[in-house]
């Protein structure tokens, strides 16, 4: 099927381009969206004399986008989700709880724009594309965590907070204490080998 595109979209071309896409795709995405309209003359005539009233709007939208990457590019959204031993989830992180995420946030981002190939199922940091605009997106980090004292954990670290490892941390903490209990119980016991070594007698004249 034709079309000709009404914004500027990935893979497939800029505003005002005409090009073929499959019919299940125009008709369930693209068209319903308002992102594009079948390339008929009428369209076509339709959309040359709106051009440059829409890219006017266009250019507005982009700058506001533009904004708004500069503010939640890198951001950390704190998700907290309970998870075994394992890091596997009970449940899954979709799109629309990134979204909810970041609005909660003051970023206001349509889950709709927010590029998920698959759920999040374990805990971790997960890099997640939002889509502020046709030519803008920005990179956030999903921080997948069982609580915030974990998530603050895993941001400081930059990798997924495990309490295996929190438990060997503890276990070599532990160790060095008792060293160093063990080293002043030697120098000790050498002190008091030193004092019996001495020899008490008194010099003859």
């Amino acid at each position: 099927m034709d079309i000709v595109l009404l914004e500027r979209i990935e893979k497939l071309g800029n505003m005002g381009d005409v090009v073929a896409v499959r019919p299940g795709y125009a008709r369930n995405f693209l068209l319903p969206q308002g992102k594009a309209l079948r390339a008929t003359r009428d369209n076509i005539a339709r959309f040359e004399a709106e051009r440059a009233e829409r890219e006017e709007l266009n250019l507005e939208q982009r700058g506001s986008a533009g904004s708004l990457k500069e503010r939640i590019e890198g951001v950390h959204v704190t998700l907290i989700r309970q998870a075994a031993d394992n890091l596997q989830l009970y449940g899954s992180v979709k799109a629309r709880d990134i979204a909810d995420g970041l609005a909660a946030m003051g970023f206001p981002v349509d889950r709709r724009t927010v590029v998920l190939d698959r759920p999040i199922k374990t805990l971790g940091l997960f890099e997640v594309t939002t889509l502020l605009h046709p030519e803008v997106s920005a990179t956030v980090i999903a921080n997948v965590a069982r609580t915030a004292d974990e998530a603050m954990i895993q941001e400081a670290t930059g990798r997924a907070f495990h309490r295996a490892d929190e438990e060997e941390e503890e276990a070599e903490e532990a160790e060095e204490a008792e060293n160093v209990d063990d080293g002043a119980i030697d120098d000790e016991s050498v002190d008091e080998t030193a004092g019996e070594d001495v020899d008490d007698t008194p010099l003859q004249e």
